[in-house]
């Protein structure tokens, strides 16, 4: 529960947080236990941004990680270095993917030991070539994590820097260089693999295999170099643990903590900064000496008075339900209880992709609309409350790939609820019995599903176009412009440190804690 709001108890801080997500606290944080007075500054009543657990529906004690909701780009020394009470629980199953060969439904599992996941490959594809191209391949990404991941808590490398220290030519043509839809077919032959692969590089990025500017290259890098592993985990109590511990170390370091304060306008002339904001008691100023903004680089243009970045564009379908049991599978093979501890994907080989980015850059819905789907009540039962717990209850969460905010603008609601029921049709063809008789109903009756689509985001956390990366992700090396931290602006003690700053996106911290470093560095340098 978020403590009563006190107002800013001073006129002067060294540094003014604008915004409490993550990354804001993770700044404020790091600065408050450096000697530094904090001002953190949130628009809404709460802090955590994407980054909170809530009880979405009415008279069920469960507490879902509402948007963000796996970790792996967050450094274990962000942890240690912040004394934080977090932890991380790993999942048991990577992946599993339902399909039909030879009118059979079969499926992919990945996970549970290397055995089951070889003969998995092996009883779906015919051979052990898919395997053993898998093996190559991520022990190809596994190498550029461990080179890779390091890097991101340290001074942005330049371009050759980063690439003598990957060390491995063909590595850096496949990631860097060249379209990741080129790798993935060079490597694998089956449509459903490919498929798996192409995922993690199409998260919130509309994109298609072969795109020419790499975005989907970006997307993919963040995506498999986390902790240097690649692993996504679980936060144990859910995603708003994180941010409770972020707010909890920040305030016992002396930070001020103001929710329910908007910043409207940062003036500055590179040396002192005012913060001019609005809460419920009227409009005020606050000095600083620097302003750290947790916002979009579009929100820290308007603030500064800028011109406005290129509008970005989300393009995810997110959805939270509550089951009264997993559905079984069509699958024999499969135990709900392994298929959806991972990722569970959806209408998501190769060739479904390309169809449905197809249909998407056309103007239209997906007509076989491809998901992801895991259940964080299998690896961490803690979210659930004692009832829910004892009555075998389940969440569910999907996260719909290529639905660009584009599609809902002609009638926001109507097209949610038409890829909604498109999206879990898709499901239902692998299921056993249809989800419907598994959801959960609230204290009002109504089935236990909550469905946001890209404008929704924007409208309820101020994602520009509901981008979850606030824009598209960057190449984790220095560019023209970039800094020495990558946070760095066009103003000397004004940084941007949310996940629109150069190696931003994802739960990481990362950008706070450097933009906390390059404001250190600059007192002391």
């Amino acid at each position: 529960m978020t403590p009563p709001t006190p107002r800013p108890a001073s006129r002067t801080y060294d540094a003014v947080v604008v915004g409490g997500g993550h990354n804001g606290l993770v700044a404020a944080a790091y600065l408050a236990r450096a000697g530094r007075s904090v001002l953190v500054l949130e628009r809404l009543d709460h802090t955590g941004g994407a980054a909170v657990s809530a009880r979405p529906f009415a008279g069920l004690d469960a507490r879902l990680s509402r948007y963000s909701y796996l970790v792996s780009l967050l450094p274990e020394k962000i942890v240690r270095e912040l004394d934080l009470d977090f932890r991380v629980r790993a999942r048991t199953v990577s992946s599993y993917t339902p399909a039909r060969r030879d009118g059979r439904p079969t499926g992919l599992l990945v996970g549970g030991g290397e055995r089951r996941t070889r003969e998995s490959f092996a009883r779906l594809t015919g051979s052990e070539r898919e395997y053993a191209a898998w093996r190559r391949f991520y022990g190809m990404t596994g190498r550029v994590a461990q080179r890779v991941f390091p890097t991101l808590t340290e001074p942005l490398p330049t371009r050759d820097e980063l690439r003598r220290r990957i060390d491995d030519e063909a590595a850096w043509r496949a990631l860097f260089e060249e379209p990741i839809g080129v790798a993935i077919e060079e490597h694998f032959a089956d449509d459903l693999v490919r498929g798996v692969v192409l995922t993690d590089a199409l998260i919130g990025t509309f994109a298609d295999a072969h795109e020419p500017s790499l975005v989907q290259n970006r997307c993919f890098l963040y995506h498999v170099i986390g902790g240097g592993t690649g692993a996504w985990d679980v936060p144990v109590g859910g995603m708003g643990a994180l941010t409770d511990a972020l707010a909890g170390a920040a305030r016992a370091a002396g930070a001020v903590l103001a929710t329910g304060h908007e910043a409207l306008r940062v003036d500055t002339d590179g040396r002192t900064a005012e913060v001019t904001y609005r809460s419920a008691d009227g409009e005020g100023v606050v000095a600083a000496r620097h302003v750290l903004v947790n916002a979009s680089p579009r929100e820290l243009a308007a603030l500064t008075g800028q011109a406005p970045p290129p509008p970005a564009e989300g393009a995810q379908l997110k959805v939270n339900m509550l089951l009264t049991r997993l559905p079984a599978l069509r699958d024999p093979a499969a135990d709900p209880r392994e298929a959806f501890a991972g990722t569970f994907h959806i209408a998501e080989g190769y060739e479904q992709l390309a169809a449905a980015h197809a249909d998407a850059a056309a103007g239209e819905p997906p007509a076989a609309p491809p998901s992801e789907i895991y259940c964080h009540s299998l690896t961490d039962p803690g979210i659930l409350g004692p009832e829910p717990a004892a009555a075998g209850m389940h969440t569910l969460t999907l996260f719909g790939l290529h639905t660009p905010a584009r599609l809902f603008t002609r009638d926001n609601d109507a097209v949610r609820e038409e890829l909604l029921r498109a999206t879990l049709a898709q499901l239902d063809a692998h299921l056993a019995e249809p989800l419907e008789d598994c959801l959960a109903t609230d204290a009002d009756g109504r089935p236990c599903v909550e469905a946001r689509s890209p404008l929704d985001l924007e409208r309820d956390l101020g994602l520009p176009g509901g981008h979850i990366f606030h824009r598209e992700l960057s190449w984790p090396h220095a560019q023209d412009g970039t800094g020495r931290w990558g946070v760095e602006t066009g103003q000397a003690n004004v940084l941007l440190c949310g996940a629109g700053a150069v190696r931003g996106g994802g739960v990481s911290g990362i950008p706070g804690r450097n933009a906390a470093m390059a404001v250190l560095e600059q007192a002391t340098g």
